[in-house]
């Protein structure tokens, strides 16, 4: 959401949406990860004190779901206990293939699970497109199929049809699979550049998606996971809006219209 701005100038920021914890991500959506590197652990959790903010996740995409084992250890030094990455297998399968798939992506995940549970963190898989896990069904099949309750789940809406009734539906069938629900919605998409009205078409209470169901959903199942109000700006890296107090601003709007349907 801000891009590449420095965590000095974001930390303070986090309280001001109501946040309690961040979610740092590498390049190239952002590079807070990069920074923590820079400054090092002692400076980060100085940091992290002043603004009384813990570390709540870290994405981590580029390391893949077989490359998280040292960046666990890591997070477990600040109390870290989600990871978010895309699932690794094969694409476009559906039915038996695409259970036996998923089948065996978490025997592959096993080794990887036992470090989860050694450091405490959940492994959220998000659905994302061109993905193993990038549809309802193979959602599913990680739900049922998974090996360890260190193994979850990041729902995006945004990949998934834009379908109150069916989100609503698969949001309970999953349960307690769920550690992290992106408040994202597709809008006009994030792939080629738009007018920034258009852009934001992906935030809650922006776009055409009704969030209510999805919330009464997660009333439902007694989500206490991470809610992360989020979009994709285009190109990637930069805020997604031009200031640290526009995007503030505008992560507070979504924030009203989600608490306005609890």
């Amino acid at each position: 959401m801000y891009g590449y701005t420095k965590l000095e100038d974001i930390l303070p920021e986090v309280k001001k949406t109501g946040a309690c914890a961040i979610d740092i991500w590498p390049k190239v959506h952002g590079d807070q990860r990069e920074q923590v590197e820079q400054m090092g652990d002692a400076k980060f959790r100085e940091l992290l004190d002043k603004n009384g903010v813990s570390l709540g996740c870290i994405t981590q995409y580029k390391l893949g779901p077989f490359g998280l084992q040292n960046e666990m250890r890591f997070a477990r030094k600040f109390g870290c206990h989600t990871m978010v990455c895309g699932g690794k297998g094969p694409k476009n399968l559906k039915g038996a293939e695409l259970k036996a798939a998923v089948a065996k992506f978490l025997e592959q995940m096993k080794p990887h699970l036992a470090v989860a549970e050694e450091t405490g963190v959940t492994i959220a898989i998000e659905n994302h497109a061109n993905n193993l896990i990038d549809s309802p069904d193979s959602l599913k099949w990680l739900n049922e199929l998974r090996p360890s309750k260190n193994l979850g789940i990041a729902f995006a809406p945004y990949h998934l049809p834009q379908d109150e009734e069916l989100l609503s539906e698969l949001i309970e069938t999953l349960g307690d699979s769920l550690a992290v629900f992106y408040a994202w919605q597709h809008g006009m998409g994030c792939m080629k550049k738009l007018p920034k009205e258009q852009e934001l078409l992906q935030m809650p209470g922006r776009g055409s998606l009704d969030f209510k169901p999805l919330v009464e959903s997660l009333k439902k199942i007694n989500y206490n996971g991470w809610t992360e109000i989020f979009m994709h700006p285009v190109p990637r890296g930069i805020p997604i809006l031009e200031t640290t107090q526009a995007v503030t601003a505008e992560i507070n709007r979504s924030r009203k219209y989600l608490e306005e349907l609890l």
